[in-house]
C-alpha cells in the first residue's frame, strides 16, 4: 500500500510539473514564429482536404508518378539528414571518442524527431493511410519486399534512439534510479540502433533497384544502397555542423561559456569525417561512371546537370571541408557542410523525382500544398525540438538531477526516484 501511496503522489506531482513546464518561455513575437505559425496552421488545413478527399485533391501525383516530393524530401531526404545520430554514438560510444560526447544528445534527439515526422510523412503518402501499420500487425507480409524490411528498421531505430534519448527525459524528471537504469541501456541500444541505421539506409537505395527502366541511367546503379548508405554519413555530419552552429547561436545560454571554444574543434573533427566520407562517395560514383561508361550521356541536359550535383556540390565541398580542416577555417567548413545538404537534397530528389521516369511526356511537379505541408513538418520538428532543448538537459550539462518540487517548495521522496 505504501508503494501504491508513493506512485500516487509522485504521478500527480509529475502531472503538475509537467504543466508547469508546459508553459511558453521567451517570446512569442519572433520572427520564426511569425513565420511558422501560419504555415503550420495552413498546412493543417490541407492535411484536413487531403484526408478527407484523397490524395488527388492536393498532390500532383499520378499513376506514371506514385511517389512525389513527400516521399523525395520528406523521407529519401530526411532521414539521410538523419545520419549523424547513428555516426556521433558509434564514434563516442563504441570508439571512444569522448571529444564529440557533448553532442550525442542533441544529435540523438535531432535524429529521433526526423524519424518521427520525416518517416511519420509516409502516412501523408499513402493511398490508404491505415495500411501502414500492415507490415507491423502481419497482414500481407510481404517478407521478400524491401519496404517491409526498411518499415521494420524505421520501427525498431526509432525506439533505439527513443531508449538511446531516454535517459535525458528521466534527468529531466528527475527519476534518478529510472536514469540509472536506462544508462546502462545506452551501448548496447547504440550497437543496435548502428545495425538498424545502416541497413534502412542502404534499404532506401535498394527500392530503386527494381526502378532500373524508370531512373535516367547517371543515377540509376546497381550500387545504389552503397552510395546512400555512405552519403548518410556525410549529409548527417553536415546537418549536426549546420544545426550546431544555429543552436549555439539561438540556445547559448543553454550552454557553459567555456565549452563554445570547444564546439569549433567539434566542428573541425566532424568536418574531417565529412571530407573523408565526401570522398569514398565521390570516388564510388566515379568508378562506376567509368564502369558503365556514360560519357555519351553527358552531352545533353541531362548530363550538364549530373555535372552540376557531382561536381559543384559532391567534390567543391569536398575541397572545401579539406580546406578548412587543414587550416582551422570553421567558416569554410559551415559553407562546405551547407552544399553537401543542398547535394544531397538534388541527388535524392534526382533519384526519386527529377529523374524518375524521365523519358514521360508529362512531368510531375509539385503542388504549392505539397510544398506547403513539407514546411509545416520541418516548422513542427523546429518547434518540438525547441521546446524540449528549453526544458531539459540536452545542450547544458545537467547530469546532477533536479531536487523533488512541490508547490510549497519543499523537496519530495519519489517512488521512482
Amino acid at each position: 500500500m505504501a508503494d501504491t501511496r508513493d506512485l500516487g503522489r509522485e504521478l500527480r506531482r509529475f502531472g503538475k510539473f509537467l504543466r508547469s513546464e508546459a508553459r511558453p518561455r521567451g517570446k512569442l513575437l519572433t520572427p520564426f514564429n511569425v513565420i511558422s505559425i501560419p504555415v503550420i496552421l495552413l498546412g493543417i488545413g490541407i492535411l484536413v482536404v487531403r484526408f478527407t478527399k484523397g490524395l488527388g485533391s492536393v498532390t500532383n501525383l499520378s499513376q506514371e508518378f506514385p511517389w512525389g516530393f513527400w516521399i523525395g524530401f520528406d523521407v529519401v531526404t530526411g532521414v539521410a539528414f538523419a545520419g549523424g545520430a547513428y555516426a556521433i554514438t558509434f564514434a563516442v560510444y563504441v570508439m571512444k571518442l569522448e571529444k564529440y560526447h557533448p553532442i550525442v544528445r542533441p544529435a540523438v534527439l535531432s535524429g529521433l524527431l526526423a524519424y518521427v515526422f520525416y518517416a511519420g510523412a509516409l502516412v501523408l503518402d499513402l493511398g490508404r493511410p491505415w495500411h501502414i501499420i500492415n507490415p507491423i500487425i502481419g497482414n500481407s507480409f510481404g517478407y521478400n519486399s524491401v519496404l517491409f524490411l526498411v518499415s521494420w528498421h524505421f520501427m525498431l531505430y526509432m525506439l533505439a534512439e527513443l531508449v538511446e534519448f531516454s535517459p535525458v527525459i528521466a534527468e529531466w524528471a528527475g527519476w534518478r534510479r529510472l536514469r540509472r537504469i536506462l544508462g546502462a541501456l545506452t551501448v548496447g541500444t547504440v550497437i543496435f540502433g548502428v545495425t538498424l541505421s545502416s541497413l534502412h539506409q542502404s534499404g532506401l537505395g535498394a527500392l530503386f533497384l527494381m526502378a532500373k527502366s524508370k531512373i535516367h541511367p547517371l543515377w540509376y546503379s546497381e550500387f545504389i544502397p552503397i552510395f546512400f548508405l555512405v552519403s548518410s554519413i556525410f549529409a548527417g555530419l553536415s546537418m549536426i555542423i549546420v544545426e550546431g552552429t544555429i543552436s549555439h547561436r539561438v540556445f547559448k545560454d543553454q550552454i557553459d561559456p567555456a565549452k563554445h571554444h570547444s564546439f569549433e574543434d567539434i566542428i573541425l573533427g566532424l568536418g574531417k569525417g565529412a571530407a573523408i566520407s565526401l570522398f569514398v562517395y565521390y570516388f564510388f560514383k566515379l568508378l562506376t561512371f567509368i564502369h558503365d561508361r556514360h560519357w555519351k550521356l553527358l552531352t545533353d541536359g541531362w548530363g550538364i546537370w549530373y555535372l552540376v550535383e557531382i561536381l559543384g556540390f559532391v567534390l567543391l565541398p569536398c575541397v572545401l571541408f579539406a580546406y578548412g580542416v587543414r587550416n582551422r577555417s570553421v567558416g569554410t567548413v559551415r559553407v562546405a557542410a551547407v552544399m553537401a545538404l543542398v547535394g544531397i537534397v538534388l541527388n535524392r530528389l534526382n533519384t526519386s523525382v527529377i529523374a524518375y521516369n524521365w523519358t514521360a511526356a508529362v512531368r510531375y511537379f509539385p503542388s504549392w500544398q505539397e510544398i506547403v505541408v513539407t514546411l509545416m513538418v520541418i516548422f513542427t520538428e523546429i518547434w518540438v525540438f525547441r521546446w524540449i532543448v528549453l526544458r531539459m538537459p540536452v545542450l547544458r550539462e545537467a547530469h546532477e538531477l533536479p531536487t523533488r518540487r512541490t508547490t510549497a517548495g519543499n523537496p519530495v521522496p519519489s517512488a521512482i526516484a
